[in-house]
């Protein structure tokens, strides 16, 4: 084992700890790591990504449920759009993206190109979300559930899509839409994202195995140390305030996705 691939699991254990601190954003580290760190080829790493990030998320929606937090009726009419989304992504749109997109200047963009410098464009906007998120205020009150239907179906395919090209779990888009378009309050919010994004990225992983041979020894392997390091990093959420953390995993965020889309052009 050489040194990359232990800083790989070990990226794997961060993940996991990154989660059970600040109750997301962990996984959008996923592809980076399995790219960078252990050689995935990026379509995979996208696969494996999903499963990893569905695994993780249930655990922590199980963790919620004892709570009373998860609002189901919201979940189902979120995820159904999403899953359908990204299973219908994984499936059909994914393997139909030409190896050669197009080329400019006499750089040509590849599928693996591609698929890299879109995931760093979400990185970014997701580290922008985590670092200029503003204090709950309203949201933290009760409030009746109710429902913009055609606004969350449309949230849905969109996270879907999104989640299915990537690979990554989409909270910072889903959350919003929870707390904006069915008045959940954000602590309801942030554990009913979770069911949300465990069941629409394990479905969509099943387009992928329908399509890839899938290395599982590896794959529970790098999950398992991932689960680990939720507990590890719930654990330490008794002695590190999560919330300041945020913020300064939102910069790191955005320095990775600024490298990742130098990288690929350069």
């Amino acid at each position: 084992m050489d040194i990359l691939e232990i800083l790989g699991y070990f990226g794997a254990l961060i993940i996991g700890v990154v989660l059970g601190l600040i109750g997301g954003g962990g996984s959008i580290l996923t592809v980076p790591v399995l790219v960078y760190l252990l050689g995935v080829n990026p379509v995979t790493a996208t696969a494996y990504s999903l499963f990893v990030v569905g695994t993780s998320s249930l655990v922590g929606a199980l963790r919620n449920f004892p709570k009373k937090l998860i609002d189901f009726r919201t979940a189902l009419v979120f995820a159904f759009p999403a899953f359908t989304a990204v299973y219908l992504t994984r499936k059909f749109l994914v393997p139909a993206i030409p190896e050669e997109i197009f080329t400019l200047f006499g750089f040509t963009v590849t599928k693996n190109i591609g698929i890299m410098l879109f995931f760093a464009i979400i990185m970014v906007i997701a580290s922008i979300y985590m670092i200029m998120e503003r204090k709950n205020g309203r949201n933290l009150e009760v409030e009746k559930v109710t429902y913009n239907y055609p606004l969350i179906i449309i949230e849905g395919l969109v996270v879907g899509l999104l989640t299915g090209v990537v690979g990554a779990g989409g909270g910072f888009l889903i959350i919003p839409a929870l707390v904006l378009l069915a008045k959940l309050p954000m602590k309801k919010a942030v554990a009913t994202s979770l069911l949300i994004i465990a069941f629409k990225s394990l479905i969509g992983f099943i387009g992928d195995v329908e399509n890839m041979e899938i290395d599982w020894v590896f794959l529970l392997t790098f999950t398992g140390i991932s689960i680990a390091g939720i507990w590890l990093g719930v654990y330490l959420n008794n002695f590190i305030n999560g919330k300041k953390l945020k913020k300064g995993f939102g910069w790191f965020v955005l320095l990775m996705g600024i490298y990742i889309i130098w990288s690929e052009l350069y």
